[in-house]
């Protein structure tokens, strides 16, 4: 596992959460604790600074004594505002992005993603389980910034639409698609925990 302090983490928690009826993912108890802890105890050692992005209960959040930034738009634009909103205040060249729900994460995530981006040139390199790619599992070069913020200025909302405009490389992680499945529903969760 290596640490890279040239890059921030945001943990995305800042959505709707529909699918679990309303309820904020990455509060949602699973095997004894919130669903945010475990992919905090999974990024931190690899990153040099964690974020979360949430709109709601910030205080709850806060408790981690990492800082919480809010979408810079409103009604909850989706993830790719969430990101543009880390990315914002990230002081690094690089920017993972990780989802609150998906608990599992390898230990050398960044370092795989990071190889990729490396490797090919690339301005963002997003994590493929061999059946599907993640997009809001992705490591960007945080100079995409400004392009990124004008793109959801201009009504860009899905991550996938915006990651294919840029020079993008699918990292690898056919060897271990279970570290990359998400929790959305109750059902997903009654049958993770």
């Amino acid at each position: 596992m290596i640490k890279d302090k040239n890059i921030t983490a945001v943990i995305l928690a800042g959505g709707r959460a529909t699918r679990m009826g309303g309820e904020d993912k990455g509060l949602i108890q699973l095997n004894g604790r919130p669903m945010i802890e475990h992919v905090i105890t999974a990024i931190t050692p690899q990153v040099g600074r964690v974020l979360i992005n949430a709109n709601n209960n910030q205080e709850d959040y806060a408790r981690y004594g990492l800082e919480v930034v809010a979408d810079s738009w409103p009604d909850y634009p989706g993830p790719l505002a969430g990101i543009a909103s880390a990315m914002a205040v990230a002081d690094s060249e690089y920017l993972l992005c990780v989802p609150c729900d998906m608990p599992n994460l390898p230990d050398d995530l960044v370092e795989r993603l990071l190889n990729a981006l490396l490797q090919n040139r690339a301005e963002a390199s997003v994590v493929d389980t061999g059946d599907s790619l993640q997009p809001v599992c992705c490591l960007l070069r945080c100079d995409l910034r400004d392009d990124l913020h004008n793109n959801i200025g201009a009504g860009l909302r899905k991550v996938r639409a915006w990651l294919a405009s840029r020079k993008l490389v699918k990292a690898d992680f056919s060897d271990c698609p279970e570290a990359f499945v998400n929790i959305n529903t109750p059902q997903q969760l009654a049958s993770h925990g």
